[in-house]
């Protein structure tokens, strides 16, 4: 994700009663979650609607130093209980506190719709991939204490070594603002499966939806194994440099990951770093391009107004097919409408931050200076929306590869489409770039896309498909170069927030060998 997507640390709130930005019309207020109990502050953090300017979501509370470390003791105090269960017996008190999270999921999307920008029915989603995400996980249960034992090799090894596996204690996980919901099922129900407790911090510009989500699974949990804290940045640090936190997965820019990863150092904390990519989706001279396909290609770019780590944000095409490939994409780029998250017929919302706004204005008139072929679509919206933080979308035709609409990610709803000529030269522009999330091959070759997609260099490949719709929820997810390490989901998800403990006894045989 970009610099100006993400901060550093910050953090906001829990969940709310009062609504005014939500459907009832009352201003949505949300807490601190800490050790079982609710608590608010007298400072807060204001939340603005990015589509309206001047129109305020609702409020979250900002913690203090304080509020942090008491979050700290509850998730330490309630870890010895919580890691002495078993991995069943967790799963089960797992699977009670996720019961019923939909109840209320209409009125979770509309508020993250309007603190996010997104359209409501992705902002519906997002809360729906978290459940998913949970009860996947649940179904790792009997994996999760899975040991082995290593036999004595006699006249070298005279122990037979149990390896099993061990919670860490007490995890921090920082979610961005793009799909803050979602995100967090990559990692907290692992974290707690695996037997730790957890801290959640919401994003600070758009906390409300998240806090709501999160505190209605902590009060089914035991006090303090899952706590929620919100606040301003210069207040935050004790998430990560407090010694009693084992570790910090965070997801979000890479001078933000970076930054992480420096303030982490001083405590030795672990950390997984999920920082977005630069993705390439590689189109291959017998790629189909019909409308299902073309269909995926636009999610791909444009869902969520391109802001999210997965999407392609680079499209190599064959030179042959460079012509076909942006008249489908412009086809569906016509049919695009700009508006408000909330309101019917909305196609595509309004970027999140004013930041980013300017920074993809940016990109795009660098371009048109640079002589590039740039081809924008839709019309901004006016009245109670101009404003906002709206961008018309945009396609770039092979534009020059110095150019920062190539090199940097856009987070935004442009794209440049750049032809190759052969096999070895899309391959070579796609890894050239400081990212490896994830990446596409198009074919109609099951060779080719096995050939192509084992040669580029990211953790995630699709084959005739890219992006968030399509991930497979039970893989490892994760980067590679600049955009991070560690893994999310699956079993690889869970040994994350695992460490290993060896066990060994002395085997007299083996040893009695050794002495002759």
């Amino acid at each position: 994700m970009t610099d100006v997507e993400n901060a550093v640390v910050s953090t906001d709130a829990v969940r709310g009663t009062a609504q005014t930005g939500s459907p009832s019309g009352a201003a949505v207020r949300t807490g601190l979650y800490i050790g079982g109990e609710e608590r608010f502050t007298d400072d807060v953090l204001t939340i603005a609607d990015p589509g309206k300017p001047g129109a305020v979501v609702g409020e979250a509370a900002a913690a203090t130093e304080s509020d942090v470390k008491d979050a700290v003791a509850a998730a330490k105090k309630a870890f010895p209980a919580w890691a002495a269960l078993t991995p069943q017996e967790r799963a089960a008190k797992m699977a009670e506190a996720i019961a019923g999270i939909a109840d209320d999921r209409d009125e979770d999307a509309a508020i993250l719709s309007q603190e996010n920008g997104k359209i409501r029915m992705e902002a519906w989603i997002d809360a729906l991939v978290f459940e998913i995400r949970w009860n996947l996980a649940l179904m790792l249960a009997d994996e999760v204490d899975t040991s082995k034992t290593l036999p004595p090799v006699p006249g070298a090894i005279p122990v037979s070594t149990d390896v099993s596996y061990q919670p860490l204690g007490v995890v921090t996980v920082i979610v961005p603002f793009n799909w803050p919901i979602a995100i967090l099922g990559a990692s907290l129900p692992h974290a707690l499966l695996a037997g730790n407790t957890a801290i959640v911090k919401p994003p600070p510009s758009a906390p409300l939806a998240t806090t709501r989500v999160v505190q209605r699974v902590a009060e089914k949990l035991p006090p303090g194994v899952l706590n929620v804290v919100t606040g301003r940045d210069q207040d935050m640090s004790g998430l990560i440099q407090n010694p009693d936190i084992a570790k910090v997965c965070f997801t979000g820019s890479v001078n933000g990951g970076k930054r992480i990863m420096e303030m982490a150092s001083k405590t030795l904390t672990r950390v997984t770093l999920e920082l977005g990519g630069n993705d390439a989706a590689v189109f291959l001279e017998d790629a189909v391009l019909d409308d299902a396909h073309l269909d995926r290609l636009y999610a791909a770019i444009y869902d969520t107004t391109g802001q999210i780590c997965m999407n392609a944000k680079r499209v190599f095409v064959h030179r042959s097919r460079a012509d076909e490939l942006v008249a489908g994409l412009s086809a569906r780029l016509e049919a695009a409408q700009l508006g408000y998250g909330l309101d019917e017929g909305t196609t595509m919302g309004p970027l999140h931050q004013p930041a980013q706004k300017a920074f993809v204005d940016e990109i795009i008139q660098e371009a048109k200076d640079a002589g590039a072929d740039v081809r924008e679509f839709g019309q901004l919206p006016g009245g109670e929306l101009e404003g906002g933080n709206f961008v018309r979308p945009a396609i770039v035709v092979d534009p020059g590869l110095d150019l920062r609409v190539v090199t940097q990610e856009q987070f935004g709803p442009v794209i440049p489409v750049i032809p190759f000529d052969d096999e070895a030269e899309a391959v070579r522009l796609a890894n050239d770039t400081w990212g490896g999330l994830c990446g596409s091959v198009w074919t109609a070759s099951s060779e080719a896309a096995q050939r192509v997609g084992s040669q580029l260099e990211c953790g995630y490949v699709w084959v005739n498909d890219h992006g968030a719709t399509r991930l497979d929820l039970r893989a490892p997810f994760g980067g590679m170069k600049q955009s991070g390490f560690g893994r999310e989901q699956g079993i690889e998800g869970v040994r994350a927030f695992q460490d290993t403990r060896s066990i060994a006894t002395l085997d007299p045989e083996a040893l009695a060998s050794m002495a002759h």
